[in-house]
């Protein structure tokens, strides 16, 4: 397990001259069949902005050509960076990333786009303005979801009433693997962090409840993906255990004081 220095000093790249304005951070686990496709997608996008922008792809745990496959597209690519760590969990390397990063704003992404590159800027500055952390959200007024199985939304949907009630109240959506945060918050969030698993999100969200920062819900159109690496049965059980640790963690005083 990295130390939080760690994750300071271990730098994946040499950093831009200045600053950018938005770091991407996508967590690569088995995205062989998809993880090209989806960064042809997000470099088009990003080479049409203005403002400077970076891609860390962090790639952990993958017995797949993963880690090759975002190599040979760094090279291509100079804004586009790749890490690999030899620790696995989700959050592991979304932690990772974030810490690394040098963007003003900074926003983990699912490799598979299920949220299309288009609505990035409706997460920054100057179409998001005044807000810590923005999340997507498949749930508030005026989202969209694409192919979605009646099971999997129903299944979604239990799970969120779980975590409203145990741990963050009034965010209908906090699993969407879209979350944007000023560069200060990030760094004050992830080295809080403790989960690697499915949970850090719900963990990120509940600290900076207690934080007191502030966080906007967006409405986003949504596909589903049928190589989804989610378990529905084996990670709702350990999800709700998290639920328990979190609170725990809290009461313990392990991420620090609130503001």
């Amino acid at each position: 397990m990295l130390k939080n220095s760690e994750f300071v000093r271990l730098l994946a790249y040499n950093p831009p001259m200045s600053v950018p304005h938005l770091s991407l951070i996508i967590p690569a686990f088995n995205e062989e069949a998809r993880l090209q496709d989806s960064l042809n997608k997000l470099a088009a996008f990003l080479s049409e902005q203005s403002y400077r922008s970076e891609v860390l792809i962090v790639e952990n745990g993958s017995d797949d050509r993963s880690f090759e496959i975002a190599q040979a597209f760094c090279k291509d690519h100079p804004s586009f960076f790749v890490k690999h760590l030899d620790g696995r969990g989700k959050g592991l390397a979304v932690k990772w990333g974030m810490l690394a990063a040098k963007g003003a704003y900074r926003m983990m992404m699912d490799a598979d786009l299920s949220m299309p590159a288009d609505q990035i800027n409706r997460f920054i500055p100057p179409q998001l303005e005044g807000k810590d952390i923005s999340i997507a959200s498949r749930e508030a007024k005026g989202a969209v979801r694409y192919d979605e199985p009646a099971f999997r939304h129903i299944g979604g949907r239990i799970m969120n009433l779980l975590i409203r009630l145990l741990a963050i109240p009034n965010l209908q959506d906090t699993q969407c693997g879209f979350k944007c945060f000023r560069a200060e918050v990030a760094e004050d969030l992830f080295l809080n962090q403790k989960l690697n698993g499915w949970s850090f999100d719900v963990e990120l969200l509940y600290i900076a409840r207690l934080r007191g920062y502030s966080i906007a819900e967006l409405p986003i159109p949504w596909y589903y993906s049928e190589q989804s690496h989610i378990n529905p049965i084996t990670d709702s059980v350990s999800m709700i255990a998290d639920l328990f640790t979190i609170r725990r963690n809290a009461r313990l005083g392990n991420y620090g004081k609130a503001n």
